[in-house]
């Protein structure tokens, strides 16, 4: 897989070692030349000087033949620029893209070419209430401009599904389990997986879908103001 990732700040140059590591060709596009000069990276991480919200550089690149985008500066008008020039002018057909400050976070969308957006207070916020909201639905990570969530739920002793399988639950079309975490133990979930109590269940859902299922695994149903 190639992966282009714009920015070699902190952020930028740990997620490039990460992904060389993980045998990933890596290009780091960053316009500042002492920013480069200083910076470590392992064999095989590749530097371009330039500006990566100009089409000159990205073109420079070659980012047309790479898989993935990341925008990844400190600055989240760049990271809009660079993904919307990534999605629209060279068809990169994965873009994921930074966010710094939680206010600008609904401007993360498809709208600017952004498959997925990450949000480190909000990763942060999800990851306090996941370790202390047994019973409760929590939703770690948007896809596709809110299309697509990915939530958690601990299950409580009360839920409606500990004790069904899989398939006898009534889990939505739009809606799918991707993992249970049991224990110390990682269950890939089958027709006939059941659920159990303290079971840390990781669901795929749409809009439309997430509060069936927030019903389904935890019995709570949202609150509608009727007139």
């Amino acid at each position: 897989m190639r992966v282009a990732i714009a920015g070699a700040g902190n952020v930028g140059l740990h997620v490039a070692n990460e992904l060389c590591r993980s045998g990933c060709e890596v290009l780091l596009i960053e316009q500042n030349r002492d920013v480069v000069e200083r910076s470590v990276v392992d064999d095989g991480v590749k530097f371009q000087v330039g500006d990566a919200c100009e089409v000159s550089a990205l073109k420079e690149a070659g980012l047309d033949s790479y898989d993935v985008l990341v925008a990844a500066t400190g600055d989240d008008e760049d990271n809009l620029v660079v993904s919307l020039l990534a999605k629209q002018e060279f068809g990169v057909p994965r873009v994921i893209a930074r966010v710094n400050h939680p206010k600008n976070e609904w401007m993360f969308t498809e709208n600017w070419g952004v498959d997925v957006s990450v949000s480190t207070p909000h990763l942060i916020t999800a990851m306090v209430q996941e370790a202390v909201s047994v019973g409760k639905l929590v939703e770690i990570l948007r896809f596709e401009g809110g299309l697509a969530r990915l939530v958690e739920v601990t299950l409580a002793s009360d839920s409606p599904v500990c004790g069904q399988s899989i398939k006898e639950s009534a889990i939505p079309r739009d809606a799918t389990v991707v993992a249970i975490i049991r224990g110390l133990h990682l269950v890939v979930p089958r027709g006939e997986t059941e659920f159990e109590q303290g079971d840390e269940v990781l669901a795929l859902v749409t809009p439309d879908s997430e509060e069936i299922m927030r019903e389904l695994l935890t019995g709570e149903r949202s609150t509608q103001v009727t007139g």
